[in-house]
């Protein structure tokens, strides 16, 4: 059993940021996405009613983006709206028919939690455990599990359903950073989290 108690009825799954933009041929690559789309259908398909999608949006254009996000969108010039191919935003193909409408929230910044729909649906479901999956794992899924954890949420990282285009970046989240938050966060793979989570 999990070392924080049962996995029990106020569980919510976050998929993050499974999308398109990451495959490629543009320059987000994340090279093992592939990999981890079982695992995430896998819980999304035996907790579909506790599942959220999120989305990384970008803006139309490097100038009307806020602070320093300026100067990234400015480096990063093709990912932004008026240059971005049809679709790229759009969740991966093999993921959208556990995608309903309602169940997707489009977040401007790394951590979900600067969207308040996020929050909306996260009382209206009652969590109190938030269980992580996605892209990337040491940018947008750590920067949702630590924002998650300072508003006193449990956080579950599925290990083999999270990868980065940094095998460092993700060792290192995975391996060191995380583990810090030992009364708070937790690391566990698909199969235990299946076998753990009561609804």
């Amino acid at each position: 059993m999990s070392a924080l108690g049962p996995i029990g009825p106020g569980t919510v799954h976050i998929a993050i940021d499974m999308q398109v933009l990451f495959t490629p041929p543009a320059r987000w690559v994340v090279p093992d996405m592939d990999r981890i789309v079982p695992n995430i259908r896998r819980v999304a398909t035996t907790h579909p009613s506790r599942t959220l999608f999120t989305r990384f949006i970008v803006p139309e254009r490097a100038e009307t983006a806020r602070g320093c996000w300026r100067g990234y969108y400015d480096h990063w010039w093709d990912f932004t709206g008026e240059h971005l191919p049809e679709g790229r935003l759009d969740l991966l193909e093999a993921l959208r028919p556990l995608a309903p409408s309602e169940a997707i929230i489009d977040k401007p910044t790394h951590s979900a939690f600067e969207v308040p729909e996020l929050e909306r649906q996260l009382a209206t479901l009652g969590a109190t455990t938030l269980v992580l999956t996605g892209v990337e794992t040491d940018v947008c899924v750590l920067a949702t599990a630590l924002t998650a954890i300072d508003r006193g949420y449990r956080i579950i990282v599925v290990a083999d359903a999270v990868t980065s285009s940094s095998p460092e970046g993700h060792a290192a989240t995975l391996n060191a950073i995380l583990p810090r938050f030992d009364r708070q966060a937790e690391i566990m793979d698909t199969a235990t989290l299946l076998a753990e989570w009561h609804a």
